[in-house]
């Protein structure tokens, strides 16, 4: 934490006095606190107080006394936002781009990572449109902290808490301490589908959107890792400085990129969805419609998994994916040990929310040694997290 600039935003909850304390704990660690509070924060604790604890002045508006408090200075100085409480009404506002005042305003300015505390009773946490607020702010990569469970203000039992300023401290920490975890080393990944050229005009494909393989490149890419993303057709473009993309369009594209780099990687996750099959011949115009069908002759795509497989050095870490609609563990079990991977990720169809074009995913990670770990439905950014924790704690 020390030298860590972080934004602590208080928003108007009772627990808003646990705010004194969480100042006190990040000065205490290192880290340059600037507070800012919302109006109504001003009633259950005093600017003044936390001004004395982080030696800064405490912004409560956008513009104050004639001085305008640059919403788009501090979002960018800031290494951490922490909302802490987080109030239903605040967690309403930040998830649909309500800017009103000036917690809101350093939010969506903000390009550091962010941390929500969520505070409120237990009714309206388990409300369905808090609970929407919440995965919609997940989806956009925020980090939410436990709430806890105990005695509420209401005087009922249950969760709602905010979580205590020793959590949120360690929470921090551990959070900017992982970011190091793979400091100089080099990730290989694949990702999206490939488009196998019928004629100038068609193709065979699939449905992958790459929405899972970006998620893991900007995560090991926040990690600290030099990321180089293979990427078949996507709408998708990461903005990681971290990551350097390579736009492929087919598995032979594909296969010839990955081949190239994959020597120099310590890392790589091959989470594209390759085309096992190409047309043997690709027409030079347009096929014209005649006759009541058409036949097209398939050869096999290059097998760029197996492939790495046999290269794979000592050192080297490989994680396959299996997408299955049937004997799914038998399947990818198979394919682990087939294919030289280190541990496979597998998603079913069968599950709901997970797969093709879908923001959640739903894995299992299979272990050569058959340890397997189950995971809910989350969203894919989660998910990544996830992966690149388990190829962590494996390393």
């Amino acid at each position: 934490m020390v030298g860590k600039k972080i934004i602590l935003a208080v928003t108007g909850s009772i627990a808003a006095y646990k705010a004194a304390h969480l100042v006190r704990l990040l000065v205490k660690n290192g880290a340059e606190v600037q507070v800012l509070m919302t109006p109504s924060a001003t009633e259950f604790i005093t600017p003044l107080t936390l001004s004395t604890l982080s030696k800064k002045p405490v912004f409560t508006q956008v513009i104050a006394e004639h001085e305008w408090n640059s919403h788009v200075e501090l979002g960018l100085w800031a290494d951490a936002l922490v909302v802490a409480p987080a109030t239903a009404n605040s967690l309403a506002k930040l998830a649909n781009g309500i800017c009103d005042n000036i917690v809101s305003a350093v939010y969506l300015s903000a390009r550091c990572p962010v941390f929500l505390a969520p505070a409120m009773d237990l009714d309206m946490w388990k409300h369905p449109s808090t609970q929407g607020n919440v995965q919609r702010l997940k989806s956009y990569g925020n980090h939410f902290l436990p709430v806890g469970y105990g005695e509420l203000a209401s005087g009922l039992v249950g969760e709602g808490r905010m979580a205590e300023p020793e959590e949120i401290a360690t929470f921090l920490a551990a959070f900017f301490q992982k970011k190091q975890a793979f400091l100089g080393k080099k990730v290989l990944i694949t990702a999206g589908p490939t488009y196998e050229a019928i004629d100038p005009v068609r193709f065979i494909g699939n449905r992958s959107s790459g929405k899972m393989g970006v998620a893991i490149a900007e995560q090991f890419a926040e990690r600290g890792a030099e990321v180089t993303l293979v990427l078949g057709p996507s709408k998708l473009n990461p903005q990681h400085p971290n990551v350097t993309t390579v736009k492929v369009e087919s598995a032979q594209q594909m296969y010839e990129a990955s081949v190239k780099h994959f020597e120099k990687m310590d890392i790589a996750v091959l989470s594209a969805a390759v085309a096992d099959y190409r047309p043997a011949n690709v027409a030079e115009q347009k096929i014209k419609k005649k006759g009541e069908g058409m036949t097209i002759e398939l050869e096999k795509t290059p097998d760029i998994a197996a492939s790495l497989g046999k290269m794979k050095r000592k050192g080297q870490f490989i994680v396959g994916f299996a997408l299955e609609t049937n004997n799914e563990l038998k399947n990818a079990s198979e394919k682990l040990m087939k294919k030289n991977f280190d541990f496979i990720v597998l998603n079913s169809l069968q599950d709901a929310g997970a797969g093709f074009n879908f923001d959640t995913n739903k894995i299992t990670i299979l272990h050569r040694d058959n340890k397997r770990k189950d995971f809910e439905l989350k969203t894919k950014a989660e998910v990544a997290v996830d992966i690149v924790d388990e190829v962590l704690a494996v390393l």
